[in-house]
């Protein structure tokens, strides 16, 4: 990641979503190497945050402000004037999504089309990466893994949102950014999800609720669906992901300009019950509890073909999934014995760049 490091050094980047947990490592990423960070987000909403916990709000200046929010957005653009601009802010849960649709389509199409707005009135941005999901895809039942061409769809209000987010992606792509001309800005969509590692907190993700059971002590784990089968990968695999994206599309290369996904290896996509026994492994071994939720239904198997980003980024995933969640429960261990998280980000964020 030399060549990452030598380009952003000294970048004005806008990262929004950044108090959450890939934005969060995507910060730490970019002021690692340099960069000139604006964040615009919400508070966190988790008590822990690695935001607060790793210090990133004495690191780096963040807008706190809901993406919604056309004008604060618009003013943020105006005040940085960024070259690159990384869209993460959005509502990210699947189960929460149920119970707030409206708010989750709200957030993360209106969002997205206001960033949109923003990339077409500030023409100094030269690239931008707007995150959506491996969930964006219509799903077909086959357990084959998607391409970028695949049909869009979802049935839950957050995967729809995120499909959502593609087409108004597209849209804008195709209506007012030509690929070629002085000046032009690029711009991409990536996907990528069910991505693990230290300073997440959220509810209803596996990895926070072993953590939550392990850690803390809250009880017996419960598991919707052990058989269930998602692209699990470290965090900073996919970050890495976009930064490369991002770095072409300033770069001016109009095939960038497009959708991608980042996943693992077919091997990596494995089940939760899979997961659990790597977890055992690490940590010891300890028992759950199966609670199926039929209300909620979930996709059983997911897996996304990251042979694109492979081919034609030089991407590749180099953390597998046992060494992932190696690293996961380190970064944990220390948190919960007050050792400095801070310090042990930028170690295996060091590490994975060698």
């Amino acid at each position: 990641m030399a060549s990452l490091s030598g380009f952003f050094k000294g970048k004005r980047v806008l990262v929004t979503g950044n108090t959450g947990f890939k934005g969060s490592w995507l910060t730490h990423m970019l002021a690692s190497m340099g960069a000139d960070v604006l964040g615009y987000s919400l508070r966190p909403d988790t008590a822990p945050s690695m935001f607060f916990v790793t210090g990133l709000d004495k690191k780096i200046t963040t807008r706190f402000s809901d993406i919604r929010d056309f004008g604060a957005l618009s003013a943020a653009f105006s005040e940085h004037r960024p070259e690159i601009v990384f869209h993460l802010a959005a509502q990210p849960l699947v189960r929460k999504s149920y119970g707030e649709p409206r708010y989750t389509f709200d957030a993360n199409l209106m969002g997205t089309v206001n960033v949109l707005e923003c990339l077409r009135q500030e023409k100094g941005v030269k690239a931008a990466v707007l995150v959506t999901t491996d969930k964006v895809y219509k799903p077909t039942g086959s357990g084959a893994a998607h391409t970028e061409g695949d049909e869009l769809g979802g049935d839950d209000p957050y995967s729809a949102s995120k499909a959502c987010c593609e087409l108004a992606i597209n849209s804008y792509r195709k209506s007012f950014f030509p690929p070629s001309g002085k000046g032009k800005q690029l711009f991409a969509s990536a996907r990528a999800g069910n991505v693990i590692g230290g300073g997440d907190w959220s509810e209803d993700r596996l990895v926070p609720d072993i953590i939550r059971s392990r850690f803390e002590k809250k009880g017996k784990l419960a598991i919707r669906n052990p058989d269930a089968v998602r692209p699990w990968q470290h965090v900073l695999d996919p970050l890495t992901g976009y930064l490369l994206l991002s770095k072409g599309l300033y770069e001016g290369k109009s095939e960038y300009a497009g959708a991608w996904n980042f996943a693992p290896q077919a091997g990596d996509m494995v089940s939760v019950k899979q997961i659990l026994s790597i977890a055992d492994s690490i940590l010891g071994k300890a028992g759950y509890d199966v609670l199926p939720d039929a209300s909620k239904p979930e996709t059983k198997t997911l897996g996304l073909d990251a042979s694109k980003a492979v081919s034609s980024l030089g991407w590749e995933q180099k953390i597998r999934i046992k060494k992932a969640l190696e690293m996961a429960f380190e970064w944990y261990g220390a948190h919960y014995s007050g050792k400095d998280c801070a310090a042990l980000t930028l170690r295996q964020i060091k590490e994975h760049a060698g």
